[in-house]
């Protein structure tokens, strides 16, 4: 019986069709190895070229690894070429195996160079080297990529894998300014893959000062795009993607910043302990020492990220109460809390707007001060230090390895400046001399309070309350799941008065002003009068102990100076000290750390003075891995594909 249009089959069939003429079906791009080093090729070609005389390359999938070199006539030589990639060897990405194809992108009018095969420096294989034609306005950059026969070329990613767990998402830039979570992965236990590209790429620039510089973003910024987690699993699966970047990253982005994936954070940027205080993701792993002390927090998976990756050269983090500076100090790298107020926050999740900064955690000061004259728009860079020096609660004597590396760096900085006064600061005498008509007798009768009020009352505001009412009104009247730590701090906020929030601003504002008139002043000449420097100590923090519960941070003390009186604080490795690990009954050593403050408003001095200091050899740059000098993190020996 042949089937009727009435034929329930047929109709059956037919309603099908509009589903199946609907059915979207594109390539998100591929991975594949090439040796033994995983690429993610993106969907989409860098550009198309014109490629004849390649013969028979190998590939896979039809992609074929290649060079491309940029030449002149007066280098299109063998030996100018061999020059070329003597240079090449330096990118992590690049590597011989793409030395079977060189496309030679000539400019220029002249002789061009040979096409045919040879053997190039550095390769073990015979390169296939042809010509292609040049845009003299936007040449092909140099260095690794994949073509198809059609002469579709395509810039790889390498793909590291996240073994410290400092990422909560890659991602990769799309169309339209908008990123994209990256579809590639990597053999591991939790471990995501991460994409960079070759820094071959990029040529940085008066205007492009961060152009190839990868850069991994704090959770709590929005990227064009990606959802933004804050470390909290229900509000990720409850927000849409952001359309807009916030405007520090966006400022990042134009300096030719490349983003290669958003970076943990404790939960809602309040401070926790690993592991116990982290219940929605695991808190990432602090490379040095042993390996299994506390990141600190917030920034957390941008100090471990920085501490631990030498694939990654810059993390922006943020500090209220000193989520930059803890990190920084616990695993040695540069660290700034800047100047309040030296970039709009739009777009990022808010603890306590009078106290919210944004800022750098890195190992390179030149990288560090590249992306502090991106973000702070119109800072003064002053050349000239100043020669008076406060020290806060430092050491006096060399009695442990610690002290004895803040006291040589105290030193040498001495020497440095030139310094006329050192002079050790006691703030309680100070504020006693001369504080305001009608203040507090003590600075902890002005301020116990006023830091946990201020974030406790503002975040219960602008980021509990309306995030409650939206969850619950499509939860049936659930509330979603929050870590310990911050409810316990919002819990302290909802026991106050409103009025507590305007008293906590005022006795914030009280001390600001004090503090700015009487202990760090603006220079003309120096920008600041004097510098102050503090130390953090080098006390271990193991992750795999048990802790009490999370408790409302009260109190003032030496870290919460910068907080209040909005001036800039930084995070310079000045050395390191050894203890006996109960993790792996061996010596291991931890970073020493030395903070600097300046006046309001230096910040761009003091990126001029670490600069200088490092110039000089009074700073080291850190170093990836176990230790500050280097070493293989204990996690890694052994592994394979790391």
């Amino acid at each position: 019986m042949q089937p009727s249009f009435s034929s329930p089959a047929l109709g059956l069939l037919l309603s099908l069709v509009p589903y199946v003429a609907a059915l979207t079906l594109k390539s998100t791009g591929g991975t594949l190895m090439l040796g033994d080093i995983p690429y993610y090729v993106p969907a989409t070609p860098y550009t198309t070229v014109s490629v004849r005389g390649l013969g028979r390359l190998q590939s896979v999938n039809g992609l074929s690894p290649v060079t491309v070199i940029g030449a002149t006539a007066s280098n299109a030589t063998a030996g100018s070429l061999g020059s070329i990639l003597a240079g090449f060897a330096t990118d992590d990405v690049w590597n011989p195996d793409f030395l079977q194809g060189v496309l030679v992108q000539q400019t220029g009018s002249g002789p061009r160079y040979p096409s045919g095969s040879t053997s190039l420096p550095g390769s073990n294989q015979t390169s296939v080297i042809v010509s292609v034609a040049s845009n003299a306005s936007s040449p092909i950059p140099n260095g690794p990529y994949f073509l198809l026969a059609n002469g579709a070329l395509y810039q790889p990613l390498r793909l590291y894998s996240d073994f410290a767990g400092a990422f909560t998402q890659p991602l990769v830039p799309g169309p339209d300014g908008f990123y994209a979570a990256l579809p590639a992965a990597l053999p591991g236990i939790q471990s995501p893959a991460i994409g960079v590209p070759s820094r071959l790429y990029y040529t940085r620039t008066a205007s492009k000062p961060l152009a190839g510089v990868r850069t991994g973003i704090k959770d709590i910024y929005d990227i064009a795009g990606l959802k933004t987690s804050d470390g909290n699993r229900a509000w990720y699966g409850f927000y849409p993607p952001a359309t807009a970047n916030s405007v520090p990253v966006q400022r990042l982005i134009d300096a030719g910043a490349i983003l290669v994936g958003k970076l943990k954070t404790s939960q809602f940027a309040n401070g926790e302990r690993a592991t116990a205080d982290w219940v929605d993701y695991h808190s990432p792993f602090n490379p040095r020492g042993d390996g299994y002390q506390d990141p600190s927090s917030s920034s957390s998976g941008a100090g471990a990220g920085a501490a631990t990756y030498p694939w990654l050269d810059l993390t922006l983090g943020s500090d209220t109460g000193g989520s930059i500076r803890g990190p920084s100090q616990v695993q040695g790298l540069f660290g700034n809390r800047p100047s309040h107020g030296l970039v709009d926050l739009t777009g990022v999740m808010p603890l306590a707007p009078e106290l919210d900064t944004a800022g750098f955690l890195c190992r390179d000061p030149t990288i560090w001060k590249a992306a502090g004259t991106a973000l702070y728009a119109d800072l003064p860079f002053y050349k000239t230090y100043p020669q008076t020096i406060q020290t806060l609660n430092f050491p006096t004597n060399a009695s442990t390895q610690a002290s004895s590396a803040a006291l040589i760096f105290l030193t040498k900085l001495q020497t440095f400046l030139n310094v006329k006064t050192t002079t050790a600061l006691n703030l309680t005498t100070s504020w006693t001399a001369s504080k305001p008509a009608g203040a507090p007798a003590t600075l902890v009768s002005l301020l116990n309070t006023t830091y946990p009020t201020l974030i406790s009352k503002q975040q219960t505001r602008l980021v509990r309350d309306p995030f409650y009412a939206a969850y619950a009104a499509v939860h049936d009247g659930r509330r979603p799941f929050v870590d310990p730590a911050p409810l316990a701090r919002w819990a302290y906020g909802d026991s106050l008065p409103g009025s507590a929030l305007e008293q906590a601003q005022t006795n914030k504002t009280v001390f600001m002003n004090w503090f700015n008139s009487n202990i760090l002043l603006n220079d003309s000449t120096t920008c600041s009068d004097s510098l102050i420097l503090y130390t953090a100590g080098s006390d271990t923090a193991y992750r795999n102990e048990y802790i009490k519960a999370p408790t409302v941070p009260f109190g003032f003390s030496t870290s919460r100076i910068s907080v209040f009186a909005e001036v800039p604080d930084v995070v310079v490795p000045v050395g390191q000290a050894s203890y006996r690990s109960t993790i792996t009954n061996h010596t291991e050593v931890l970073p020493v750390t030395v903070n600097l403050m300046a006046a309001k408003g230096c910040d761009g001095m003091l990126f001029n003075l670490i600069e200088d200091l490092t110039a000089a050899g009074i700073l080291e740059i850190p170093q990836t891995g176990q230790t500050i000098a280097g070493g293989e993190i204990l996690l890694k020996r052994g592994m394979v594909g790391l």
